[in-house]
């Protein structure tokens, strides 16, 4: 389960992913959201920086580079404050599963690279549930690098932490930057628990690894209501789409 910050249990469970770019967190939260609707569990997802609420200031103040570390990370605590209220509370209080494309931990590192008090940071965010699980895949800043640039030829002025001045080259800014959230992080999984995994292994390997530790904890969470087809195909230990509704054929 997850528990909200007095230590009150939550019915739901709130598996997430942390990691810096290139980390590889994207592809195995998905292929966890995959397994667990295959599985029948009843799942939400919220992903980092995605409320419409701030979503056209947080693109114009961007594009015009108005935003210092402070704004920035204010702006981002908004957006978190109104997905968690919208989307993620309501989920857990269900007693669903939230899957979560970074959460608060994504903050601490950010917003703690670029200068901003670190015990400011968690105050603004003790509102928050604690996780079920918090997964932090770990990958050498290289190799983080080279994913990150084979895919993205050109580097935004935030991401590449242009903002903070560490150099006028967005490539070596980008390194420098991303070298400054690897420490935090590394501060972060050991003051929180992060689960860590190694993001150099396989995305196979990976996703074994991240399903061991969930399957054990999925005991009581919501699954969606099996119409009578899906619950005869069930009883029989088959799976696919056999029947969607009465008259309709069979489906290979």
């Amino acid at each position: 389960m997850a528990w909200l910050p007095d230590g009150t249990p939550l019915p739901g469970k709130l598996f997430i992913v942390e990691g810096i770019d290139g980390s590889g967190k994207s592809t195995q939260l998905d292929l966890l959201h995959k397994w667990l609707i295959a599985s029948d569990y009843l799942v939400s997802f919220s992903e980092w920086n995605s409320s419409p609420l701030v979503r056209r200031t947080t693109k114009r103040a961007k594009k015009k580079h108005l935003l210092t570390p402070t704004t920035f990370s204010l702006i981002h605590a908004v957006d978190f404050c109104h997905r968690y209220q919208q989307q993620i509370l309501p989920a857990l209080k269900a007693g669903a599963i939230v899957l979560a494309d970074r959460y608060i931990y994504t903050a601490f590192a950010r917003d703690g690279a670029r200068g901003v008090n670190s015990e400011w940071v968690r105050d603004l965010y003790s509102f928050a549930v604690k996780p079920t699980v918090a997964f932090y895949f770990r990958v050498p800043l290289e190799e983080s690098l080279r994913r990150i640039i084979v895919g993205r030829p050109q580097l935004k002025f935030y991401e590449a932490g242009l903002d903070l001045g560490l150099s006028d080259d967005p490539y070596e800014c980008y390194r420098i930057f991303q070298g400054r959230i690897l420490r935090e992080y590394e501060t972060i999984v050991g003051e929180f628990g992060l689960h860590a995994v190694d993001a150099s292994d396989t995305i196979v390997h990976q996703q074994e690894l991240v399903r061991l530790v969930v399957e054990p904890l999925l005991d009581g969470a919501l699954r969606a209501e099996k119409n009578p087809y899906q619950r005869t195909l069930a009883a029989e230990q088959l799976s696919g789409h056999y029947l969607d509704q009465p008259g309709r054929e069979a489906r290979a």
